[in-house]
């Protein structure tokens, strides 16, 4: 095995992105390569230190943090004449961008140390990233034109779903780099079977508060009985509409029955409800649904993004995005019979441990790397 110098290459250390980075690191540096990472300076919430710790457990080339600016401006250039100056320092061959922000900045600062002669492959991950701006908005034109202008600079890219791919194909165009779809993995511990607290809701949606993720359409969904029964919620999380989704579920009178708790991990948040409701209106490849799957929590969740990637080949059926009545129907049939939905629950589970493990995931990525860069 050739042994690599790995720097990964990201802005916030929050969210799906970052996991990624950190179970993949973690798992090249137990194959015996050497790992870095470099993350934006300015980007903390109450749990960033801690997160950075664990990640920096496995980085034998150390934790590095810049400024970095989530909207262009002048702050990325001293961003990428930093990328580069820690790339070169650490002789790195490798340099891995995920995001809109870390992609640009990997793949420029490999272009520079190209030019000067260094061995340096790039490889970029979008993870979403600069994919969810519409291609019509002057956001998506700069994006977009940004892609195709770095597309040059990438010797692979690597999707997180087909779904992904298309996307990147439609809105950049196909350029001519290699590029393959590797899926998000999860760790052994995360199988386990589910197991609702005693004073556990009937539903809980874990995510980010915000529109995207559907929380109104949600609340609307169970704002009438179920069968001369209101269902109870447990919203766990916190976002820009936070206070918008509270104000919601009191104007449909839910405030007896639905209870917003706060952001907590996924592990700890699923025994909160009998079933797992997700309804997001946009998806990428996400995460929730994985460990959803893997916990065996009984899930309703709409068909975007790459959602029916996960679910493909199971009988767990998709609701269709942005449609209160097709929620409503889902959440209906699996509170209705609760055995039913952990059977098909427990047979997806299955699926998702033969198909999504972040050995899988890793060992993909570094034959990539390889097939890449020669």
């Amino acid at each position: 095995m050739l042994k690599r110098r790995i720097l990964h290459c990201l802005r916030a250390p929050v969210g799906g992105l970052f996991r990624h980075v950190c179970d993949l690191s973690a798992a090249q540096a137990a194959l015996g390569h050497d790992v870095g990472a470099l993350a934006d300076s300015a980007s903390n919430d109450g749990l960033t230190d801690q997160r950075l710790a664990a990640l920096s457990q496995h980085l034998s080339l150390g934790l590095h943090r810049t400024p970095m600016s989530r909207d262009i401006g002048w702050r990325d250039f001293t961003a990428t004449r930093e990328t580069a100056a820690i790339a070169e320092r650490l002789q790195i061959s490798i340099i891995h961008g995920h995001g809109a922000k870390g992609g640009a900045y990997a793949r420029l600062a490999g272009a520079r140390l190209k030019a000067a002669g260094g061995p340096i492959k790039t490889f970029y991950t979008p993870h979403g990233g600069s994919l969810h701006y519409a291609p019509s908005s002057l956001k998506g034109r700069i994006f977009m034109a940004l892609e195709r202008h770095l597309a040059g600079s990438t010797d692979g890219i690597i999707f997180e779903s087909a779904y992904s791919a298309r996307v990147y194909a439609s809105n950049v165009g196909a350029l001519g780099r290699a590029e393959k779809i590797i899926p998000n993995g999860l760790l052994p511990h995360e199988f386990a079977a589910h197991a609702p607290i005693a004073t556990a809701s009937d539903i809980v949606f874990v995510g980010e508060l915000r529109r995207l993720k559907g929380v109104d359409l949600l609340l609307r969904a169970i704002a009438e009985p179920f069968g001369g029964r209101r269902a109870t919620a447990t919203i766990v999380g916190d976002g820009p509409d936070a206070a918008e989704f509270r104000a919601l579920a009191t104007s449909l009178g839910l405030d007896s029955s639905v209870t917003f708790p706060g952001a907590m991990p996924a592990a700890k948040a699923f025994p909160l409800g009998r079933i797992l409701v997700m309804p997001s209106r946009a998806e990428s490849f996400p995460y929730i649904v994985l460990e959803a799957g893997a916990a065996g929590i009984p899930l309703v969740a709409t068909a975007v993004g790459g959602i029916p990637e996960i679910t493909a080949g199971t009988d767990t059926e998709l609701v269709a995005p942005d449609n209160v009545d097709a929620l409503r129907a889902g959440i209906e049939l699996a509170i209705a019979d609760l055995r039913a939905a952990a059977a098909r629950a427990a047979r997806l589970q299955s699926v998702i441990a033969a198909r999504f493990t972040v050995d899988r995931m890793t060992n993909d990525i570094l034959d990539f790397y390889q097939a890449a860069a020669r």
